[in-house]
């Protein structure tokens, strides 16, 4: 259930470590001042430096959750501190702890599965290469279909071919500041409706516990149609905000450019240019082609209402 208490007594102690954990210390200097303060974990026991790190880099107090690709969304439950501090102490791990995350570019609700629409996760092959695959239904997850799955090297070159090739046109080119605009106002727009969300779902909660007649039942319901709701909405306007990263203005030499961008900005293009990315099965076992007839585009129609967006 996302309706969840913080204890205050507890929480002020994490966001205090929080802080001084931001600005550098570490974690033996903060668990000494910690003890020293009186701040002890929910069993009762001094914080130890590893206890803490766990603590910190866990996504929980940030409301947060992470997906088996390596995404964070909202969990819809309770926020210890903000996102923006999570994300900036999650940044300090040590490079060891962060090793076996592999980076992908096309990787969040952007790539879907052609058969059957499900978003396709990060699946490394036994080989140890990186890819996507549609996943395997489950009896948590019955929606995928397991019957996708792509090279990500092959399938993250085919797309930067036709993400330069679109963006070589002038008449995309000149639109792209104004786009970018524009989907930032709409992630705007979708953080909006994730508070008004938050707000309804504290309340109901607190009208359930002060015994409003409201049937458990009904509670739970209610509950988890608004996480579901803060969850989907959140999720959309963090991929809307990666467009932040994408550079305005001239860029002479687009192929180079791609080159040596740092992945936010590769991913922030790929957002500001496409809606969606459908993945077919391949043509034969082992195939290692990637076209049109495996991948279809489905491109931004930017500041046209009503519009359908075009396919490709």
């Amino acid at each position: 259930m996302a309706y969840q208490r913080v204890r205050e007594a507890e929480a002020e102690g994490i966001r205090a470590a929080a802080s001084r954990r931001r600005v550098g210390q570490v974690f033996e200097a903060i668990t000494d001042w910690m003890t020293q303060e009186g701040y002890v974990t929910t069993l009762g026991n001094p914080f130890k430096p590893d206890v803490l790190a766990g603590v910190l880099y866990h996504p929980a107090i940030a409301g947060l959750r992470e997906t088996e690709d390596g995404e964070l969304v909202d969990s819809g439950g309770p926020r210890i501190i903000p996102v923006d501090e999570y994300l900036e102490i999650r940044a300090m791990r040590p490079d060891k702890e962060r090793a076996d995350q592999r980076e992908y570019l096309l990787s969040g609700p952007l790539s879907v599965c052609g058969l059957c629409g499900t978003t396709l996760g990060a699946s490394p092959s036994n080989a140890g290469a990186r890819g996507h695959r549609c996943p395997p239904p489950t009896k948590q997850h019955p929606g995928g279909c397991g019957k996708v799955r792509i090279n990500a090297d092959l399938f993250e070159a085919y797309v930067a071919e036709q993400i330069l090739g679109e963006l070589a046109k002038p008449e995309v080119a000149e639109l792209i500041g104004a786009a970018r605009d524009e989907l930032l106002s709409q992630a705007k727009g979708l953080d909006r409706e994730v508070e008004s969300a938050r707000r309804r779902q504290k309340k109901l909660g607190a009208d359930y516990a002060a015994g409003s007649g409201m049937s458990l039942a009904a509670f739970k319901s209610a509950d988890r149609e608004l996480s579901r709701l803060i969850r989907e909405k959140s999720t959309e306007s963090r991929n809307l905000k990666q467009v932040k990263h994408v550079p305005v203005g001239s860029v002479p030499d687009l192929v180079r450019w791609w080159r040596h961008a740092p992945l936010t900005a590769k991913k922030g293009l790929v957002v500001l240019l496409l809606e969606q990315i459908a993945v077919y099965p391949a043509a034969s076992r082992g195939s290692r082609t990637v076209d049109a007839d495996r991948v279809a585009f489905t491109w931004r129609q930017w500041g046209v209402a009503g519009q359908e967006p075009r396919s490709a």
